[in-house]
């Protein structure tokens, strides 16, 4: 998600809701009792479009190329693909800015390629999760063209528009403009129109009832076609207070709390429920949580219908480049499952296409523990209460690019911020030192398939550059040895396909000042598993208070174990026998 890149932006906290924690009996008899859903026992793989793989050579992945590699998917054993916009865009934003929702990306193929792609995920039983990004549109969407044409325009109010004979509206910050000014003139009508994104996002109105039944009419002609899904993109900023009014000076260094979850989001996430999600068995997961448990609790509580999962990035946002403490990651994981005991249904994920690779930012992508740590990291995900997601490449280990140069960069809302630290004189060698751990192309590198040019990704120049690391970490050759991070995430995979535990089953934080090591148990049915993950590059002991003599190890990353002594980065998920 965009509007969370750390780089940018001031993470906002949650404070620590007291009271979430009942007694275990009771924990356990409500999880039992809960309605058990598709999409709560999903694993998510999420794929990055422009970057997994590219049947034509022209450098940019696309919809025939996920198709070649239907059968990759489905030897993963993932249930559910995300994949990022593929609708037409002038890819201002790599397809965050639409231009029109119901046509495909030229570059990514037609509409003949998605049915075909849809097609054999189904045939594989694979669900399709489209991202759905209805905040803003692109300033080439005919809507957005029309609206600037005229100030009598039937569309005009389907933006936000303010008359410049006004006077300049009230400051408003722009995540990706250079000046970070989300309110742009144009002379055309002698206006300024709201873009809380790049210039060429204009945000949505969506006060306007006309434009919000534009949107449905969208979502029911891909429920149609018979996708499985949407994952609503920086939804939370939809709704906003028309009449702009002043903010207090610096607001931007807290800036969620005046944008995100104004209180009529819930209405139109009500009539959104109403006219296409309680049609259709689609799955519905907004991007982000808002402020609060409470702003969460009401997104996500069944009785309220709105939608199914929160994805809250509290969790994600804590890697930074100085380092992150293990007892910090530990509290924030917690706080949120046991927020989500009883009502509701959150995500868990370490990564995405907005964020710098998973094993560089909160493992250690070293040669002596890069495999190590990315399988410590997969079995955390697998194995927390909650829809789990993964990033395409970090079943292998992706590791963060290593760009030097400003020009490695494709990233629009970098490039900006760059152009800006020039204009203010800012420190350039720290900037860029800092986009080589954080920058969210790190993220966005080409799929790597082999050990060919271009990693198989491609035969042409592809469009960002391939991590030089690519003939020592790829697919091909993890598929073919035994003891590869691809292979360890398959079988973690099965393992919680085959055990609901890992699924519904009540959370309980072992040892939970340990400094180094992440202990829990999970409990459902009668079945009891614990997960021991060693967090540090040194060995570490933990205290679980436990008959590790009497356990079954399910799955390990190193080939003996020590009981509670534990090696650098190691995981290991034991049955527990009565």
């Amino acid at each position: 998600m965009r509007y969370f890149y750390t780089f940018f932006l001031t993470i906002f906290s949650i404070s620590l809701v007291t009271g979430c924690q009942n007694t275990k009996e009771k924990q356990l008899s409500s999880v039992e009792n809960s309605d058990e859903k598709w999409w709560k026992e999903a694993i998510v793989y999420q794929i990055y479009p422009r970057s997994f793989k590219d049947s034509d050579g022209d450098g940019i992945g696309d919809l025939k190329g996920i198709i070649s590699k239907l059968d990759y998917l489905e030897s993963l054993g993932i249930t559910a693909v995300w994949i990022n916009p593929f609708y037409s865009s002038p890819n201002d934003d790599n397809g965050y800015d639409i231009s029109d929702y119901r046509a495909i990306m030229k570059e990514f193929g037609s509409m003949e390629d998605f049915d075909i792609l849809l097609k054999g995920l189904h045939d594989r039983k694979i669900k399709l999760v489209m991202d759905l990004v209805v905040n803003h549109s692109s300033d080439e969407h005919e809507w957005f063209k029309q609206s600037r044409s005229s100030r009598t325009n039937k569309y005009r109010n389907y933006y936000h528009w303010w008359d410049a004979e006004r006077g300049k509206p009230n400051y408003r910050y722009s995540l990706f403009d250079i000046n970070h000014d989300a309110w742009k003139y144009d002379s055309l009508t002698n206006s300024y129109y709201l873009h809380y994104f790049s210039r060429k996002q204009p945000d949505l109105n969506w006060e306007n009832p006309t434009l919000r039944k534009e949107v449905y009419d969208i979502m029911k002609f891909w429920a149609d076609k018979g996708i499985d899904g949407f994952r609503l993109d920086a939804f939370g900023f939809a709704a906003k207070d028309t009449s702009f009014p002043a903010f207090p000076k610096g607001y931007e260094k807290n800036f969620m709390a005046y944008y995100s979850m104004v209180p009529a989001i819930h209405d139109y996430l009500k009539e959104m429920n109403k006219e296409v999600f309680s049609k259709y068995n689609v799955m519905s997961v907004a991007e982000g949580a808002g402020n609060s448990f409470e702003d969460a609790h009401n997104l996500v509580d069944e009785s309220r219908k709105e939608l199914n999962m929160a994805y809250a990035f509290e969790g994600v946002d804590i890697a930074k480049a100085e380092g992150y403490s293990i007892s910090h990651f530990k509290k924030v994981f917690s706080k949120w499952d046991s927020a989500f005991t009883n009502k509701g249904w959150i995500s868990i994920f370490l990564a995405n296409h907005d964020q710098a690779r998973m094993v560089s930012r909160f493992g250690n992508d070293s040669a002596a523990y890069r495999d190590l740590s990315a399988k410590m990291l997969n079995t955390f995900i697998l194995s927390m209460r909650g829809t789990p997601y993964l990033y395409n490449g970090d079943e292998l280990a992706m590791t963060n690019a290593g760009f030097s140069k400003i020009n490695d960069y494709r990233d629009m809302a970098t490039l900006n911020e760059y152009q800006n630290q020039l204009n203010k004189k800012g420190n350039i060698p720290a900037f860029l030192n800092r986009l080589q751990f954080e920058c969210r192309d790190n993220g966005r590198t080409p799929f790597q398939w082999d050990n060919s040019v271009n990693a198989g990704f491609s035969t042409g120049a592809p469009w960002i550059q391939v991590n030089k690391n690519y003939t020592s970490i790829n697919a091909a050759d993890q598929e073919k040895d035994s003891s590869s991070v691809l292979n360890y995430v398959k079988k973690m995979i099965q393992i919680r396909k085959s055990n609901q535990v890992l699924v519904y089953g009540i959370y309980n934080l072992i040892d939970k000042d340990n400094p180094t090591v992440y202990a829990y148990t999970r409990e459902w049915k009668g079945m009891k598993m614990l997960v021991l993950l060693n967090f540090s590059n040194q060995t570490s002991k933990v205290n679980t208070g436990l008959n590790l003599a009497k356990a079954k190890p399910l799955i390990q990353n190193y080939s003996n174990l020590n009981g509670e002594t534990l090696q650098p980065y190691e995981a290991v998920i034991y049955q527990l026998l009565n």
